[in-house]
């Protein structure tokens, strides 16, 4: 009687499991449909090494703020003012590193505590003062940018040291020279061998969980589900990860977000600050009588996302080599659009790191599959506005029907 209890609760039935996690699979598919499609329309243009990196190099800084922007949504809030900060911090690196001649090793902590004043600006305003985040975020938008204007007076600085630059354009040295470069069709086997390592570790946590939560009585997801999104996350990462290796490895920045995503994975779905924050974002007044100090979660939560939109700004002006007054226009609806495209609730309480990071990469190879193919920025904003509608819809939907 035991042993069919715990296996009744250890293993769901398809239809049912499928019914309840419809959204994050069907996000995955989404992701590979999309891919699929635009590798086809650009006559493969999508998955050469170099539009690749290119891909890499445009939307990390997307994919680094969502990271923060999900706490924000999960937490009930949200935050308009990251494109400015964005812009402002990039402009302040600029005057420290061209200007000033302060080192970047200086520069960078400096740039990083800045940006986490401005969200502590903002932050302290929504928390302990009860103004709604949108309208704190919204003039904190128009100051930041209004400042950015003043710092830089209205035209760019650059060009940027080297070494700075290397933070967005720099790429992991090929630790493992096996054949020569210049003759052989792989170029960096450093970034493949870490690439199949990690698909490997995966594959090793994914059944370690299975066999804790077995032991635990705990609910697994049918093995059929858990063998066909490891075998499609394993094929897409070695493919990108070989794509990569041909040309010229791991990008730093690629690192960077890739340890940040770690980070913030193991905050959101093992800590106690990441769980205090889901319970207040869904239901911000028993969380606060259960002893959860509300006004500091708040707080923390945009300290933390002035933090990342600051490193954000600085991999942009690095990229681009020049700090502008115009730089981060319109990033904050692309990062709010990947949080709710990756399955964050507008009211709160509910998201996941993966999804924002699956939903930014969509919005990513979206944008990168229209500019191939020629489409203007008119119809890449109506498309973009669709994918966002349409995502909202699909949340709004479920919630209806559950």
């Amino acid at each position: 009687m035991v042993s069919e209890t715990t296996t009744a609760k250890t293993s769901p039935s398809i239809s049912e499991y499928l019914r309840k996690n419809i959204r994050e699979y069907g996000l995955l598919v989404a992701l590979v449909v999309i891919m699929l499609f635009f590798q086809i329309v650009t006559g493969g243009v999508l998955f050469r090494p170099v539009n690749i990196t290119n891909l890499v190099l445009q939307n990390s800084f997307i994919v680094i703020m969502a990271l923060g922007m999900l706490l924000i949504i999960v937490a009930g809030h949200i935050d308009l003012s990251v494109g400015s900060i964005v812009a402002l911090v990039g402009g302040l690196s600029a005057i420290m590193l061209v200007k000033w001649g302060i080192h970047f090793a200086i520069v960078i902590p400096v740039c990083l505590i800045l940006g986490g004043l401005l969200g502590a600006a903002q932050g302290y305003w929504v928390a302990y003062q009860k103004i709604p985040a949108f309208i704190v975020t919204l003039a904190g938008m128009l100051v930041f940018r209004g400042l950015t204007y003043l710092v830089l007076q209205n035209r760019p600085i650059g060009p940027f040291p080297k070494d700075f630059q290397m933070l967005s354009t720099g790429f992991v040295p090929d630790l493992l020279p096996f054949t020569d470069p210049s003759t052989s069709f792989i170029k960096n086997y450093f970034a493949l061998v870490i690439i199949v390592a990690l698909v490997a570790l995966a594959i090793y946590n994914g059944f370690r969980k299975r066999r804790t939560n077995e032991l635990h009585g705990s609910e697994n997801e049918p093995f059929v589900f858990f063998a066909l999104q490891m075998a499609i996350i394993s094929i897409v990462s070695i493919f990108l990860g070989f794509q990569l290796s041909t040309y010229r490895g791991l990008p730093n920045v690629l690192v960077v977000m890739g340890l940040l995503i770690a980070f913030y994975t193991f905050i959101t779905t093992r800590s106690t600050i990441g769980r205090r924050i889901f319970a207040m974002g869904g239901n911000e007044k028993a969380a606060k009588l259960s002893g959860i100090n509300t006004e500091r979660l708040t707080f923390y939560a945009f300290v933390n996302m002035g933090v990342l939109a600051a490193l954000a700004g600085m991999i942009i002006a690095a990229r681009l080599n020049s700090a502008t007054p115009k730089a981060g226009v319109g990033f904050e609806l692309d990062v709010i659009a990947a949080c709710f495209i990756g399955g964050a609730s507008a009211s709160g309480g509910v998201g996941k790191i993966t999804g924002a990071v699956i939903g930014a990469f969509i919005m990513g190879v979206m944008n990168n599959g229209m500019s191939i193919m020629g489409l203007g920025i008119d119809y890449q904003q109506l498309v973009k506005g669709l994918v966002l509608l349409a995502a909202v819809y699909f949340d709004v939907y479920n919630k209806r029907k559950g």
